[in-house]
């Protein structure tokens, strides 16, 4: 628990080529960012910002009293989006953000806590992160599912889409498994320091970056720390797809009919 001592900013955008205007979809007769936003104020939070670069995602997010900022049309990632942010808000560079991304509307606010006491308790860490145990073939040999690899003392060693570690020693995944060789998919959610973003955004995309397509080997390829940890719950995948929407309607009805 870390007490109130960070904001969450959820940067939103609606082109979004897998499933276009994502953030409005209806979702349980809610737009699918009121639930991201809500979820944020369940955690143990000081503020709750939504960062979107359109008109109409902030006049509705208004509507259900969200805090919002209109943001740059010009920024390729939500780190850039939330740098801005933290600029307009006049946030200090000692402040902690927490990243969450406005298509997780299944999060738990255990989690969001859970990364910002990452940083708080670890002073040499820019950024944090979470991971989660992978247990299946599929998932390790994925290139969408993007693996992380861990010191003895938390921090991140490497991210990739690739196989990592390489299972030398072992003819197939399945026996390095048995054999009780790990691998960890990372969480997307990411907790930083306002002054650790802002240099982070103002530098230029790093080759390891660039040849993996992963925006945070920019913050290791910079001599930046990242602290990872198991999450302390599973984190539900987002929605990319029509198929994932549908999922999370289903958990979302299920939720609000438990709670009737």
């Amino acid at each position: 628990m870390v007490n109130s001592e960070y904001n969450i900013v959820i940067p939103v955008r609606m082109a979004s080529q897998r499933l276009p205007g994502k953030p409005l979809l209806d979702v349980a007769g809610r737009p699918l960012i009121e639930h991201v936003y809500r979820r944020a104020c369940c955690a143990s939070v000081k503020k709750v910002v939504i960062a979107t670069d359109d008109q109409k995602i902030l006049e509705i997010a208004r509507k259900f009293g969200a805090n919002v900022v209109l943001t740059s049309q010009a920024h390729q990632s939500g780190s850039d989006r939330i740098a801005e942010c933290a600029d307009q808000l006049g946030w200090g560079d000692e402040q902690l953000i927490v990243n969450l991304q406005g298509d997780e509307p299944l999060i738990p606010a255990s989690c969001l806590d859970q990364v910002a006491g990452l940083l708080v308790g670890d002073p040499a860490a820019d950024v944090a992160s979470l991971f989660w145990p992978l247990d299946s073939k599929e998932e390790i040999t994925n290139p969408d599912v993007v693996k992380v690899v861990t010191g003895k003392n938390g921090h991140a060693l490497y991210f990739s889409r690739s196989v990592v570690p390489y299972p030398r020693n072992w003819g197939k995944l399945e026996a390095a498994l048995q054999s009780g060789i790990i691998w960890q998919r990372h969480v997307g959610l990411y907790a930083y320091r306002a002054g650790a973003l802002r240099a982070f955004t103002a530098m230029q995309a790093t080759p390891l970056e660039s040849a993996e397509k992963l925006e945070q080997l920019r913050f290791l390829e910079s001599g930046s720390k990242i602290r990872m940890a198991q999450a302390c719950q599973f984190i539900p995948a987002g929605v990319d797809t029509q198929n994932d929407l549908e999922r999370v309607r289903k958990l979302i009805e299920k939720e609000l009919e438990a709670d009737a």
